[in-house]
């Protein structure tokens, strides 16, 4: 497992709540942490801060973790945060549509404060109900 401070500034995130190995990989044609629909593409980030919110609002019973990911083949800027919510990609949020390899884990990170996660979620929970709720494809 890594710690926060053993990763290096180039490295790529993933978080989930999916119980993985050293070696294992995170593809396409799974549930999203988001949606129980699977998905074509395999999301990933280069900030700690995008990963947890993705470990904190996975669904699922396990463990929340954060994956230290390597792509094995392109990826591209995720249009679904980089042209809707913040251009110019300020979160380093990537899409791929080849596997990511676990290479480490995050073993201690501090998730939000209980009020930022509420919100969050009662946001994703109106988007739901407003039908608001896509993914491009």
């Amino acid at each position: 497992m890594t710690s926060n401070a053993e990763i290096s500034a180039g490295a790529f995130y993933h978080g989930t709540r999916a119980d993985l190995q050293l070696g294992d990989f995170l593809g396409i044609g799974y549930p999203s942490n988001f949606r129980k629909e699977p998905l074509s593409w395999i999301y990933f980030t280069q900030t700690l801060d995008a990963a947890i919110w993705g470990a904190e609002l996975a669904i699922g019973e396990g463990r929340q973790r954060i994956y230290v990911v390597e792509p094995t083949g392109p990826y591209m800027d995720d249009p679904n945060l980089t042209d809707k919510k913040f251009p110019g990609n300020p979160t380093k949020s990537y899409r791929s549509r080849f596997p990511l390899r676990v290479v480490g884990e995050v073993a201690e990170w501090q998730g939000h404060a209980a009020e930022q996660l509420n919100a969050m979620m009662e946001g994703l929970a109106r988007l739901r109900a407003e039908g608001r709720d896509t993914i491009e494809d």
